[in-house]
């Protein structure tokens, strides 16, 4: 991404996008977001009548009434086949065509300490906030990286150079920092950012073997981004506050939550301009300069700078936070196991 740039690096109008969604929050921020671009949006979710409701909001916000499409389609991503499933039937309604934008938006969080947490929803947090993901995405990439036909290339030359398809996974700052009562969530987001640092690295092989042999390669580049928000205001929130434990509360104290749609357009806009590690708001770009490890850098100077100034922050601020679940343990009665 060049420093000055302002090419749009992910232009949606006419394409068709599909995402894994909520009824509410993030996913139906999305969903709105993109439908005001132009894009021709299908929502994946369980519960059908939510997502008829869900497809009415975003459908209001069509930039093109008359000519962008919407539809749905009630799948559980936590299955390996319904994610084979539903893409199969986004191209059959596409025409044939695979869809260009795929975004694994699904989960959720179940914020409650480790030993206090029953097994099978640790296996469930897995499922829903790791496993939905690297199904969708390995589904997709399979669909994508297949050898372009002899139709598609011959319409790519009368049209124009194809434009780059783009998988997103949505983790969270969770992944950045390790916080009292998100085990059972935080593991599984974290190996979401892992997951999209190494389809990275190995999406160059294919976009290179691409240009290497443009008449054996597959239709488009392949493009991976990760996008990390916060605290997102949501139904989903109030559920987590009622079974998060105290400590988990005082060390949110301050946070700053965000609508729906903010981190909707906080998100787009950085796929626009090109980011790969994409936050949605200033606490989770400090966290994600201070943590940023092998992951690529979306501005190396502006990163590198900010990295300096947080690394030598967290050494007050790391302590700090460490220092009250203590303090909150030695002044508190805690649960212990039986």
């Amino acid at each position: 991404m060049g420093f000055f740039s302002r090419k749009n690096h992910f232009e949606v109008d006419g394409r068709v996008g599909s995402h894994t969604v909520l009824a509410k929050g993030m996913g139906r921020g999305l969903g709105k977001a993109l439908a005001q671009k132009g894009a021709n949006v299908v929502l994946v979710a369980r519960n059908q009548e939510k997502l008829d409701a869900a497809l009415k909001y975003i459908a209001a916000s069509a930039k093109y009434p008359q000519s962008q499409r919407f539809h749905t389609i009630s799948a559980d991503v936590t299955k390996p086949e319904e994610n084979a499933r539903l893409l199969e039937e986004v191209t059959a309604w596409n025409d044939g065509n695979h869809p260009d934008v795929v975004w694994a938006n699904a989960g959720s969080s179940h914020p409650t300490l480790f030993i206090d947490t029953p097994i099978e929803i640790l296996h469930s947090q897995m499922d829903i906030n790791y496993w939905a993901a690297a199904y969708l995405s390995r589904a997709t990439l399979k669909l994508w990286l297949k050898p372009a036909t002899s139709s598609s290339k011959s319409q790519e030359s009368q049209t124009g150079p194809t434009q780059p398809r783009h998988f997103i996974i949505t983790s969270s700052v969770a992944c950045f920092v390790g916080l009292a009562g998100y085990a059972p969530y935080a593991p599984a987001k974290s190996a979401l950012r892992s997951l999209a640092d190494t389809l990275r690295s190995e999406l160059n092989l294919y976009n290179g073997y691409r240009r290497g042999h443009p008449s054996q390669g597959p239709l488009t580049d392949v493009k991976i981004h990760c996008v990390v928000p916060g605290t997102i205001k949501s139904p989903g929130l109030d559920q987590e506050n009622e079974v998060k434990h105290a400590v988990t509360h005082l060390l949110e104290e301050g946070d700053m939550a965000q609508t729906e749609d903010e981190v909707a357009v906080a998100a787009i806009k950085g796929l626009e301009s090109g980011g790969y590690l994409i936050t949605t708001q200033f606490l989770g770009h400090a966290m994600r300069a201070g943590m940023l490890g092998g992951s690529p850098r979306n501005s190396w100077l502006v990163d590198t700078l900010f990295a300096w100034v947080i690394n030598i922050a967290w050494l007050f601020i790391g302590p700090d936070m460490e220092g009250k679940v203590f303090k909150y343990g030695k002044t508190n009665e805690v649960l212990l196991p039986a």
